[in-house]
């Protein structure tokens, strides 16, 4: 899903630069304007048509990509759509495209994070990944990722025999080279060192707490106070009245510094990964509703904020998967043991 979202807003930005370079051409010809929205609905209904015919892990990446694609087409004419007048250039096109997005993504993640899988979908899930083995065979990352899911599914009391007939059809899954997760590899081994230190965390860390805390500061002034006028010789501040927009930044700015300061405190006193869920937690609501404001007062310049969020986000994101993989491993090398 959330490559998906990625293919969309990469589609959005790339057919927005080629119609400014290309001086927005007309498609057609004569009283025929083809949109490019109906090349996104094809596309849509061609990964629909694709999922619906096909098994395998290959063809959900092809469902991905070509849904991405089309979502990313259709989406980019929304100013066509809520305005009378056909307006591509609607200024508000923008943060509906943002709120759409951003939507998409809050509610998966809710629906995947509110309630584990239980027995009877740990087994479900890896018995999809035995079928898609038994059509196209498996690379070990997935039969891994299988075996995995069974040994969940039995310890939540799952069918002790559908467990083992399912364990038995994996081992005679064929074995396949998994290319795509070797790109994926290859593409991980080549970001610098750099920016896979730890220390990025608690760069990015305490700049959270730093610029949320004097957000929440300033907007507590202001609400307290209803706005401060000082002018003198050597120092000028002025913090009018709070609007809609500063609302937004003010919440935004307290949730982050509730979440990202004690994170950064419990970080020095336990190796747990909480901390950094916290973290995550902090940077996403900070990146989101930030650009929320910065997409309704500026378009689609407010993509640079944007960036600076999403890095902070991965280099998070990044450290959770490092730490977790540890935990992972310290776990199997237990049972092993035992």
């Amino acid at each position: 899903m959330e490559t998906f979202l990625l293919i969309t807003i990469a589609t959005i930005l790339l057919t927005r630069a080629y119609l400014e370079i290309t001086d927005y051409p007309q498609v057609g010809g004569g009283s025929l304007h083809i949109a490019h929205a109906l090349y996104g609905g094809g596309s849509m209904v061609a990964a629909l048509i694709v999922g619906w015919m096909f098994v395998g892990f290959g063809v959900r990446v092809w469902t991905v990509v070509l849904g991405g694609v089309g979502f990313g087409l259709f989406l980019d004419e929304v100013g066509k759509f809520v305005t009378t007048a056909n307006d591509y250039f609607y200024g508000p096109a923008a943060e509906i495209m943002y709120i759409v997005v951003v939507a998409v993504l809050v509610i998966g993640r809710l629906v995947r994070d509110r309630r584990p899988p239980n027995a009877q979908e740990c087994l479900a899930n890896a018995a999809t990944i035995v079928a898609e083995g038994i059509a196209h065979g498996l690379p070990d990352s997935r039969r891994q990722w299988a075996g995995e899911l069974l040994v969940r599914a039995r310890e939540l009391g799952a069918d002790e025999d559908a467990v083992h007939g399912c364990a038995a059809v994996l081992l005679r899954c064929p074995r396949d080279r998994g290319r795509l997760r070797g790109a994926q590899l290859a593409l991980s081994a080549r970001v610098p060192r750099l920016f896979r230190s730890p220390h990025w965390v608690s760069v990015v860390g305490w700049l959270l707490v730093l610029v949320s805390g004097a957000g929440a500061v300033l907007g507590t002034v202001a609400l307290v106070l209803g706005g401060i006028d000082l002018n003198r010789r050597d120092l000028t501040l002025q913090l009018d009245d709070m609007n809609l927009a500063d609302g937004i930044l003010f919440v935004s700015a307290l949730l982050t510094f509730v979440l990202a300061a004690p994170a950064m405190i419990a970080r020095r006193r336990t190796d747990s990964v909480w901390p950094l869920r916290w973290l995550r937690a902090a940077a996403l609501i900070f990146t989101m509703l930030n650009a929320l404001v910065d997409f309704a007062q500026e378009g689609f310049a407010a993509l640079g904020s944007v960036v600076v969020g999403l890095f902070c986000l991965a280099v998070i994101s990044h450290r959770i998967t490092v730490v977790t993989r540890g935990a992972t491993a310290t776990k199997r090398s237990g049972d092993v043991r035992l």
